[in-house]
């Protein structure tokens, strides 16, 4: 860390000390982890985790923070973000055990990071908006991970990402340097094209090149949504909220005509799930 910026970086930041709750801070996070070193040794359960068999329960706490925001809930988003720190100090207990990092590494990495992608407001430079912030940000990441190529930070996105945030990451990246369509009409124009290769691959009843036409067709439609200033993940996850609510509604219009739908055609829940959309859309 260059020592001008760590000393102003130092100057400013105490300015946001906040005595009282850093007391408890300090109390909690040391009884946190010494209760997770407690349970590393005396839980079963705990006592054979690694990284890797943690793996999925960092992803689910995640996503459970992320689905407690989503439903404005601030009572489970305390308990789910707790988790995420659990999982957080679990990870670094593992790794000190193995003399790979301690959790103070871990803190101070992430502290110094912080102040070097936003040198800019120590130093007082000009970043009045988002954008310009997030230039800035881009160029440091790029310095520090020593990028060859746009090719190189496209392999530095997990694969692990959810496939439609991935695909949009990597068109952005792309995009950043030029290769994109000058207009949206180029966007719009390849979804027919690839919906008209799906059709040619069904008809061939090749499910490989299916699944390779249909990958495509999708690669296609996250690119009019990054156009567009969509996140495709929200729109999906939109779309599929609004055909849960018309398919229950469905049910029930089936359950007071006393009948169930695997006994009725598909003409008649059809005019089920018309008469589903407007009551849906009248309640929304």
């Amino acid at each position: 860390m260059d020592k001008e910026l760590q000393n102003l970086a130092d100057e400013e930041i105490l300015k946001y000390a906040n005595v009282e709750v850093e007391k408890r801070l300090k109390r909690e996070i040391v009884y946190l982890y010494r209760l997770l070193r407690f349970l590393r040794k005396n839980c079963p359960w705990d006592r054979v985790q690694n990284h890797e068999s943690l793996e999925k329960h960092m992803i689910e706490e995640a996503y459970e923070v992320c689905d407690a925001i989503e439903k404005s809930d601030k009572i489970n988003l305390k308990e789910e973000l707790g988790d995420v720190l659990l999982q957080l100090v679990f990870h670094s207990i593992l790794a000190e055990e193995t003399d790979d990092f301690t959790i103070d590494d871990m803190i101070l990495e992430e502290s110094q990071k912080m102040i070097r992608r936003h040198k800019h407001l120590f130093f007082k430079e000009d970043t009045k908006t988002v954008d310009k912030t997030l230039e800035n940000w881009d160029n440091i990441k790029r310095k520090e991970h020593s990028y060859n190529s746009c090719s190189d930070e496209m392999k530095d996105v997990p694969k692990i990402f959810p496939a439609l945030m991935r695909s949009s990451k990597i068109q952005s990246k792309a995009s950043r340097i030029g290769f994109d369509w000058n207009e949206i009409d180029g966007a719009f124009q390849k979804v027919k094209e690839e919906f008209n290769e799906v059709k040619e691959a069904y008809l061939e009843n090749d499910q490989d090149h299916i699944e390779e036409e249909i990958g495509d067709l999708l690669f296609t439609v996250v690119n009019v949504s990054r156009f567009l200033e969509v996140d495709p993940e929200k729109a999906l996850n939109r779309s599929t909220d609004k055909f849960m609510k018309r398919f229950e509604q469905v049910e029930n219009m089936a359950e007071k005509q006393g009948r169930s739908l695997t006994e009725m055609s598909l003409k008649e829940m059809d005019n089920l799930w018309e008469k589903a959309k407007v009551v849906v859309s009248r309640n929304s």
